[in-house]
């Protein structure tokens, strides 16, 4: 027997925690774009314990989306009254909840009603979570790109953008219009300096609108930098069986995760924000030490075993931290490479973080899988692994393992498995970076060779020798047994 989630069915529900408070009396203060799972096991989790304790009831959550699956997902979560089943996993214990700090979730497409709602006064913050490869960065500037045919045509259309930063612009210029105070942009995506990189690709359209509006965004609006944490796999229909077979809840698009999670935030919030210190979420005057550190280490972590493991058929990540080679190639190319180039964090030793990092990829019950760790490696690698490549080079020091990863993100793109098994398309520039990674088969120059990817780092000498050397020999003898030499050697 189970019981379909909807806020009728709530006090049905004995196998998961409820929201401990009235949702009726909820009003909006945050419009976020990117409803997907993440965002359901983070922000709208922490905002869901606030909301426990009595406070900030005025800081609850409108979705938002542009893109077409978006209206999927919400047509889901409006069947369920916007309520969601968060199933936290360890390998000893889970536990479920039902959050509620969604109220309403705004048409994708309608960029009226989406406008309207951004210039309502009650909206304080707008927050994102739209990956990595949403803000229409060039890869190897990390710089907003303003000839991208999306952002020309809002530039054109400012009144009916069809992208995040055309309807965020628009309804800062409806607010600056009606004598509204600001509304702060908080960007909770893993990219260096999410703050800089939101107010970069807002203030990039401005210039292409109105350099005037340009410089009153500089001047009027935050865009505080955060670093959000928390393994939080894609549902798929195992997720939801095991929803209604372990807790007897029939939930449309549930959310599995760790139980860990972490949000450090500048408290740079003009028009207020909630009280989230409550709950566990980290202010500081600046948040560039700890997100370097996650996304060098974690994310960086999750790139190097991604692409070994897909190569020997591992599924899920779990198993590919049961792999002694792969395990073992994580370990070195983190502790010999990538820690040695991450500055200082504050409180924190960077061995202590890594062996968290590594429990936590080990957790069996959160099954993640390899193919979401390898999914869009073009936006990916310019973010997690080039930068550490690039910081060695330029001191001098050897990026071997590092050129590994590289060899192996090629090889993979190549699009066959060391059995012979078919990878199917990982990537938005998939094509490209399959034909790429073919040419590379017999002139590795051609892999490096896109700067738009690689950028400095396709003139180093040392790292393009030392990633054709890896890649030949991933070619003739294969991902174990490469990485067997690799560990083998004091390289």
């Amino acid at each position: 027997m189970t019981t379909k989630l909807s806020a009728r069915s709530l006090d049905a529900i004995t196998t998961a925690a409820r929201p401990a408070y009235d949702r009726s009396g909820l009003t909006a203060g945050i419009v976020h774009f990117g409803v997907g799972n993440f965002h359901r096991a983070h922000q709208a989790v922490y905002l869901d314990d606030l909301f426990a304790t009595g406070a900030g009831h005025d800081w609850a959550i409108v979705g938002a989306g542009v893109r077409d699956t978006d209206e999927a997902m919400r047509q889901q979560l409006m069947a369920q009254d916007w309520l969601t089943t968060v199933v936290e996993q360890e390998a000893e214990a889970s536990s479920a909840r039902i959050t509620g700090a969604m109220i309403d979730y705004l048409r994708p497409g309608d960029a009226a009603a989406i406008i309207a709602r951004l210039a309502d006064p009650a909206i304080r913050i707008v927050s994102l979570t739209i990956t990595e490869g949403g803000y229409y960065i060039d890869p190897a500037s990390q710089q907003f790109d303003p000839t991208h045919p999306d952002i020309a045509w809002d530039a054109r259309n400012i009144d009916s953008p069809k992208t995040v930063f055309g309807l965020i612009l628009a309804g800062l210029v409806r607010r600056r219009q009606s004598g509204i105070q600001p509304f702060t942009v908080m960007s909770c995506d893993n990219i260096p300096g999410n703050g800089h990189v939101t107010a970069n690709a807002v203030v990039g359209l401005a210039e292409l609108v109105d350099p005037a509006l340009a410089q009153w965004v500089r001047d009027s609006v935050a865009f505080p930098n955060g670093m959000v944490d928390r393994i939080t796999p894609a549902t798929s229909d195992r997720e939801k069986q095991v929803l209604r077979d372990e807790y007897g809840i029939e939930d449309n698009w549930p959310v599995f995760c760790e139980s860990f999670r972490q949000w450090v935030l500048e408290d740079n919030f003009p028009t207020g924000r909630p009280a989230l210190e409550q709950v566990g979420v980290q202010f500081v005057p600046d948040v560039a030490p700890y997100e370097h550190m996650k996304i060098r280490i974690l994310n960086g972590g999750h790139a190097t075993i991604a692409y070994p493991a897909g190569l020997l058929d591992i599924h899920f990540v779990h198993e590919a931290m049961e792999h002694p080679l792969v395990g073992a190639f994580l370990t070195k190319v983190e502790t010999e490479e990538i820690i040695p180039v991450v500055p200082p964090v504050p409180g924190t030793d960077l061995l202590e973080y890594l062996a968290l990092c590594q429990r936590r990829f080990a957790n069996p019950k959160i099954g993640d899988t390899i193919r979401r760790l390898a999914l869009d490696g073009s936006n990916r690698q310019p973010k997690f692994i080039i930068p550490s490549a690039l910081d060695r080079v330029k001191r001098e020091r050897k990026a071997t393992g590092l050129s590994l990863v590289s060899a192996l993100w090629c090889r993979y793109c190549y699009g066959v498995t060391d059995s012979g098994a078919e990878i199917a398309p990982n990537d938005p520039n998939w094509d490209r970076l399959t034909a790429q990674a073919r040419l590379a088969r017999t002139d590795p120059r051609a892999w490096l060779a896109m700067r738009d990817i690689y950028g400095e780092l396709s003139d180093s000498t040392i790292f393009a020798g030392s990633f054709g050397t890896w890649l030949d020999r991933l070619w003739s003898t294969g991902t174990a047994a490469t990485l067997e030499h690799y560990l083998a050697s004091d390289e």
